[in-house]
């Protein structure tokens, strides 16, 4: 279900930089705004939807209805003929992934042992990136033979189709989740001072993350012809979708902090890099490193989430954790669209490099590990 509803998102995702700038003539603040505010909308229906998913003592509900909505209205980003259209669809499509991503999460650490739970969650990251190597592979294909970014948009559908009836006939919940009879009071509780300590460490690094979409018109700023931008974002996902497994299954072993630390010092010197890089390969090399943090950190990430809160309420930890990364999307990628225009990409992208270093010292000082 991940993999094929990822590959629909990412035939579009690395050309929208490209479909704003060159078709729209959108610049870079404005590409912020769109990926800031998109998020920010996902992330407050991820609270909501993952608090409501403890009291429903369902999940599938809530994720087959994200799940239909971003499938629905994602192909209509191909009519699009000013700026404030791009925005309007990917705000419709992050309502979407806001409803589904709480209560998907949630139903995962429900039926994984505790012990694996790294390993679990780093193997459905690897789907997702797997499925954004299929995206992007498609993409380049559609674009190599159309020659029509709005086209290629529009095929997105065929995969999207194919996430939703994964959902409906291959993901099963046939009785409610255990943890869910014992939400209402559980689920209300306030959050835990380990898992608030956790959460801040986090509203940390993700000032400094904003889309990966300034990395890919980065890319084109080196070098990169707009033909090969879907094939370097669908490398980008080979080494995610390769590492992500094994990255979830080493917090298993050494601990989900430190796991998580090692990430975030991979994201700062890749990001280093990318402020300084001059060629189109160095580029490529820089999208393999980048692949790392992911695998190291996304996996470790969800279960230290599980592993710090209650299992009744467990939907709303993972709700606040969405909601709150989410929300600082929008100032993220403001700040870096702002600096970027104003005094050029190396600024922008050091500040990103210098918080996730930031952040690593702080997880390790401040948050316990379970």
């Amino acid at each position: 279900m991940s993999l094929l509803n990822d590959a629909s998102s990412e035939m579009i995702y690395p050309l929208l930089p490209s479909f704003l700038a060159s078709t729209l003539h959108a610049g870079p603040a404005f590409l912020g705004l769109v990926e800031g505010l998109a998020e920010s909308v996902a992330a407050l229906l991820k609270l909501i939807s993952g608090r409501a998913s403890d009291h429903l003592a369902r999940r599938k509900p809530l994720v087959l209805a994200g799940y239909l909505l971003s499938t629905g209205v994602r192909p209509w980003i191909a009519l699009a003929v000013q700026p404030a259209h791009v925005l309007l669809v990917r705000l419709a499509d992050r309502v979407g992934k806001g409803v589904r991503s709480a209560p998907r999460d949630a139903l995962l650490a429900a039926v994984t042992p505790a012990a694996d739970r790294g390993r679990a969650f780093g193997f459905h990251r690897a789907m997702d990136h797997s499925g954004a190597v299929l995206g992007s592979l498609l993409a380049a294909f559609a674009l190599w033979a159309t020659g029509d970014l709005r086209l290629t948009f529009a095929l997105c559908a065929l995969p999207g189709i194919l996430s939703v009836a994964a959902l409906v006939f291959g993901v099963e919940e046939s009785a409610p989740a255990p943890e869910a009879r014992q939400a209402g009071a559980a689920a209300r509780a306030p959050l835990g001072r380990p898992l608030k300590a956790y959460l801040a460490v986090l509203a940390v690094f993700t000032l400094g993350n904003s889309s990966d979409v300034f990395l890919l018109l980065r890319a084109q700023e080196a070098g990169v012809e707009l033909v090969a931008v879907p094939l370097l974002w669908a490398f980008h996902h080979v080494v995610k979708a390769a590492l992500g497994t094994h990255g979830g299954a080493l917090s298993d072993r050494i601990g989900r902090r430190r796991a998580i630390a090692l990430g975030f010092l991979a994201y700062a010197l890749t990001y280093l890099g990318f402020a300084v890089a001059g060629a189109a390969w160095q580029i490529w090399l820089l999208f393999a490193a980048y692949g790392l943090y992911f695998a190291l950190s996304e996996g470790a990430e969800k279960a230290l989430l599980a592993q710090l809160s209650p299992a009744a309420s467990r939907g709303a930890a993972f709700g606040a954790h969405h909601a709150l990364t989410g929300a600082l999307l929008l100032p993220a990628s403001l700040l870096t669209g702002w600096l970027w225009q104003a005094h050029g990409s190396a600024l922008a992208l050091g500040l990103g490099a210098g918080l996730a270093l930031v952040s690593g010292l702080l997880l390790l000082t401040l948050v316990p590990e379970s």
